[in-house]
């Protein structure tokens, strides 16, 4: 019987750590037999939100197991518990196949288990998880990465993602797709992180930017080069470029291309427009060049977004037959 050992102490996020429990820990031998031995490691009864847990085992069992799991870290600003990092470092140096859930991935990190490696976490820590470790290749639009001996979440419904990928590489697809059948999932979802995340443009602050933001936004539909916004910013090329950087992180263009993208998904999301006319509305020109765009950016399709997002039906206009005055 495979045993999955879960990682558990005080400040785990209490949702990845149910998904978990779920799907490893339920009796499901009427679908696979064996299925799993699931046991609770921990230093002692800790405290995950507001349950307390009783673990099964001391840290030290989970060098004992086949697969070690680490849900999420409440606390990413601060330094997970050493015993925590070294016990998942023994686990994996005997042999262990180690999997984080969201920001369980900063105990991976700690452990030295991602140096040289490609990992994701909640796409709201990729950029903290990358400063931290500079060694780690971190990708912020995967709901998953698997290296074999260690893979990495995305964060919170992304956890199943990743554990029904486990499943699959022990049991297969047909046993995998059962268990996702019967907790109501979708055995596998299409797209990755970036079809989730929010780019809100920088809140206004006393910086040179600050009434460039709202005029591009105003005007996606056109087209713009970085002299144009230049010349409106009353500046080189060369400083709005620098301005860009320390406000945005990125590129006057990649600002923009993000921006075009996350107006598409808002007018997928809210309106019933075709796919041409919300291109024509973006800035992107044709529907051809939205649809590569966009699925190069999000991870799928603007007709698969729309169908997953959508916030209301679409709204249907009636008008009423003109009626014949009486002679």
């Amino acid at each position: 019987m495979p045993t999955v050992a879960l990682a558990i102490t005080d400040g785990m996020l209490h949702l990845e750590l149910s998904l978990a429990c779920e799907v490893f820990g339920a009796d499901l031998t009427h679908i696979a037999n064996p299925w799993y031995d699931l046991s609770l490691c921990g230093p002692r009864a800790v405290q995950v939100d507001r349950f307390k847990i009783e673990p099964d085992h001391g840290l030290d069992h989970l060098a004992r197991a086949d697969t070690v799991i680490v849900p999420g870290w409440a606390d990413t600003d601060q330094d997970p518990p050493a015993d925590l990092v070294d016990a998942v470092r023994a686990a994996h140096a005997a042999g262990a196949r180690v999997a984080s859930l969201c920001t369980g991935a900063f105990v991976l990190a700690a452990a030295g288990l991602l140096d040289g490696k490609r990992a994701t976490t909640h796409w709201a820590h990729t950029l903290k998880l990358s400063r931290r470790h500079p060694n780690i290749t971190v990708d912020p639009d995967v709901l998953y990465v698997d290296n074999g001996s260690v893979l990495t979440s995305a964060g919170k419904a992304a956890a199943m993602d990743l554990c029904l990928h486990l499943v699959r590489l022990d049991h297969g697809s047909t046993i995998a797709n059962k268990i996702a059948r019967r907790l109501v999932v979708p055995p596998h979802r299409d797209g990755g992180q970036a079809q989730f995340i929010a780019t809100p443009v920088p809140e206004p602050r006393n910086h040179p930017l600050t009434d460039l933001f709202p005029w591009i936004l105003a005007r996606l539909d056109q087209p713009h080069t970085v002299e144009d916004l230049a010349r409106r910013a009353r500046m080189s090329s060369r400083h709005l470029g620098r301005h860009f950087k320390q406000v945005t992180g990125t590129t006057p263009l990649q600002w923009l291309h993000t921006q075009r993208i996350r107006h598409a998904q808002e007018l997928l999301e809210t309106t019933d427009n075709t796919i041409d006319t919300i291109a024509s509305t973006t800035g992107m020109g044709t529907a051809t060049t939205l649809r590569r765009h966009f699925a190069r950016t999000v991870g799928v399709p603007p007709d698969t977004y729309r169908r997953t997002f959508r916030t209301q039906p679409p709204i249907t206009t009636h008008t009423q037959p003109q009626q014949t005055p009486p002679q």
